[in-house]
């Protein structure tokens, strides 16, 4: 498996660039799920109420979280289920493989859970004896091809229909030969059935955790989640602390959020409340259910002041709306988490200073904040970090020059004006029928696109040209 890392950021970008069919293939997915998202906000005239409360709800939690989270061990306890607590994704991955190594395990069925990816379950599991089947169909695609997810709803959005058609042809036992997606999803169902009846433990994450009841939560829009945790005889849970709500009144406003920012729909398929191992009455469920609660950094997020990013209900929304994003895809962050909402997780997952260059991937425009659906101020956390990352000198010596070059010449408005004046004029020298292919200094933008040719006068010229007439009474 190929796995692009935070630190060669540069690097992962300048290959993304270079795919010319990626950023179409990318575009197709975003465009329609910001599309059909725009259309379930519209249909839902409560969405800035319930959106208030949703990110009440998870201020609440975060702000009480030592006084929820010994709730949920108590009554998670009280239903049978067995608690874990994990410092780190090393300990967490730990945990697992030592519960299904005690139960002699051959053979581990995972649903989708961007907390295994983040904690290297996968791999971990990849260099062990048992095997892993991923049972999302996304993610049985990349599993296929060796990839990493790319987006954190659609892992493998960077992968085109006949990317899946020639994978399945060369993977599966049965495979159709028809590039239709009904005949491509029965050939996946026809592979995996078997394995979710004969699987040793199922492995699944959690999109909410139920203090008051002990209760983790699944929503799915296949029913993989189900399949995964009933036939065998061992459920593990992985979840980050911060999954926690008080209540099932709690967790139904982001409920009705989650959907509808992560795929525009008013619900998902499958939503689950999972209580433990299955009772003397039961018809079926595992015999032992174990709950790894995972911290990860989250604590240190807490005492570095971006406690508000611990709101996020991992709904995509925020990268499906990046323009940058949308140019390069996920694997060139380098990272579990793309798109805006990494930028902000990453350098606490790794570090600040393998992955300060994630907090430069973002223009700023705001956009991300606007659809976040817990009103996670994301701008304000990325400035915060790059602010951070200035002070500690992460930054290269080469932007350092410049930042402070900036700064000397906006300090000094004549010689600025005066700056930007030449600039024009040397920039009109390299276009060509208004854009710009080639220009000194500028190749980490003329590399893969042409540069827009500037006006003739820069905006102060034009301003004070503006001005005048005015007061000629132009």
């Amino acid at each position: 498996m190929q796995v692009n890392k935070p630190e060669d950021f540069y690097k992962n970008v300048s290959k993304a660039l270079a795919q010319p069919d990626l950023k179409m293939i990318i575009r197709r997915t975003t465009d329609k799920a910001e599309k059909k998202r725009a259309e379930a906000i519209a249909n839902f005239p409560e969405f800035e109420n319930a959106r208030m409360q949703g990110q009440k709800v998870k201020d609440h939690t975060i702000k009480y979280m030592d006084h929820y989270l010994a709730e949920f061990e108590k009554n998670a306890l009280a239903q049978g289920a067995i608690v874990h607590w994990a410092s780190t994704g090393e300990e967490a991955t730990k945990i697992v493989l030592d519960i299904c190594r005690q139960h002699k395990a051959k053979k581990v069925t995972r649903s989708k859970s961007m907390l295994g990816e983040e904690i290297g379950l996968t791999h971990a599991f990849d260099n062990s004896e048992i095997e892993r089947i991923e049972t999302d169909l996304a993610e049985h695609i990349i599993q296929l091809a060796g990839d990493p997810p790319s987006h954190i709803v659609w892992p493998a959005m960077h992968r085109s229909r006949e990317d899946v058609v020639k994978l399945f042809r060369e993977f599966h036992l049965d495979p159709t030969y028809s590039e239709e997606i009904t005949d491509l999803v029965r050939s996946a169902r026809r592979d995996l059935r078997t394995k979710f009846l004969t699987s040793d433990i199922g492995i699944s994450g959690s999109n909410f955790l139920l203090a008051d009841s002990g209760s983790t939560c699944t929503v799915t829009n296949e029913g993989n989640a189900e399949l995964t945790i009933t036939p065998p005889k061992v459920h593990i849970v992985t979840a980050g602390i911060e999954k926690l709500v008080p209540s099932m009144a709690h967790a139904v406003p982001l409920l009705r959020l989650l959907t509808r920012s992560a795929t525009g729909a008013e619900i998902t398929q499958y939503i689950t409340f999972h209580n433990g191992p299955k009772r003397a009455n039961d018809a079926d469920g595992p015999e032992e259910c174990h709950i790894v609660l995972v911290d990860n950094g989250r604590t240190k997020m807490l005492a570095d002041g971006m406690e508000e990013m611990l709101r996020c209900i991992r709904c995509g929304a925020c990268m499906n709306h990046c323009v940058v994003y949308k140019h390069i895809g996920g694997h060139a962050y380098g990272s579990v988490y793309p798109g805006p909402m990494g930028s902000v997780l990453t350098p606490h997952l790794d570090s600040l200073e393998v992955a300060n260059k994630q907090t430069h991937a973002c223009t700023l425009n705001g956009r991300c904040e606007e659809v976040c659906p817990v009103n996670i101020p994301l701008p304000k956390l990325i400035r915060s970090l790059r602010a951070r990352s200035w002070q500690k000198k992460y930054e290269p010596l080469t932007n350092r020059f410049i930042v402070q070059a900036f700064a000397a010449l906006a300090k000094r408005p004549r010689v600025f004006q005066l700056f930007c004046s030449c600039g024009v004029v040397f920039m009109k020298l390299f276009s060509r029928q208004g854009w710009i292919k080639y220009m000194p200094l500028t190749s980490g933008w003329t590399r893969n696109r042409d540069l827009i040719e500037p006006e003739s006068k820069t905006f102060m010229q034009q301003y004070r040209k503006m001005k005048k007439a005015k007061s000629d009474g132009v």
